[in-house]
């Protein structure tokens, strides 16, 4: 049993507040455990310099932890973008989030995925995707009642959960101590047709055993089904 009593296969209960902002495209208010996240999607007609030639859209993420997210020690704000920690974590965001439509349906828009860690504790940059998701929906839903995109795209659902190991268990979506104490972090992102979209993994001091490896990230695809089922009673309201 954990310190927070949950089943190594237990994920923390998520709780989604849509539409937290108001005049945004999409805006959803994330909170998982102690952890709190503020995200938001809004759009511009102009995609980056290296789409010009193309005919197709783009999403853009940026992560930032809030001053006092981490506790009584103030986080410094990331304005120059000169911390390696948050551009690796948004662009982990935004990788995943291309791979959920047919970015030609938004031919000429970049939409941009905002997320603010306001209260951290693990797992943050999973949890950006998973309400990253859910506000994309948004704002695909709002591109096409404003009359900028025809059709609403196909969308295959993704989500993403931090799987840990730690000697012979394996636990699900990390809280900040049990990723401090793990002997492996392995950050799992899937869809909901169980396709792979991205894997991210850490052994620390000591190597993972191949078959250790395997069996966490099958529980990370298979607790991000329970996930999208959420994600998806959200995208219907």
């Amino acid at each position: 049993m954990r310190q927070d009593g949950r089943k190594n296969d237990e994920i923390r209960e998520i709780k989604f507040t849509p539409r937290y902002i108001d005049n945004v495209p999409g805006s959803v208010l994330l909170q998982q455990g102690n952890m709190k996240i503020n995200c938001t999607a809004t759009f511009e007609n102009r995609v980056p310099y290296f789409l010009k030639e193309e005919k197709r859209g783009w999403v853009t993420a940026e992560y930032s932890m809030l001053p006092g997210s981490t506790g009584s020690k103030r986080n410094m704000r990331e304005r120059e973008r000169k911390n390696n920690r948050n551009i690796e974590i948004q662009r982990f965001i935004g990788r995943a989030l291309r791979n959920c439509f047919d970015l030609k349906a938004v031919d000429g828009i970049n939409i941009f995925i905002d997320t603010d860690v306001m209260q951290a504790d693990g797992s943050t940059r999973c949890a950006g995707i998973n309400c990253g998701m859910l506000v994309l929906s948004q704002a695909l839903r709002h591109l096409v009642f404003e009359n900028k995109i025809a059709d609403l795209p196909d969308i295959e659902v993704i989500a993403a959960v931090s799987v840990g190991i730690k000697g012979e268990d394996i636990l699900v979506d990390l809280t900040f101590a049990e990723d401090c104490a793990v002997d492996a972090d392995i950050n799992v992102v899937s869809s909901e047709k169980e396709n792979i979209i991205e894997i991210q993994a850490f052994a620390e001091e000591s190597p993972v055993a191949k078959a250790a490896f395997f069996k966490a990230v099958e529980l990370g695809v298979k607790k991000n089904l329970e996930i999208i089922k959420q994600l998806k009673k959200q995208m219907e309201v």
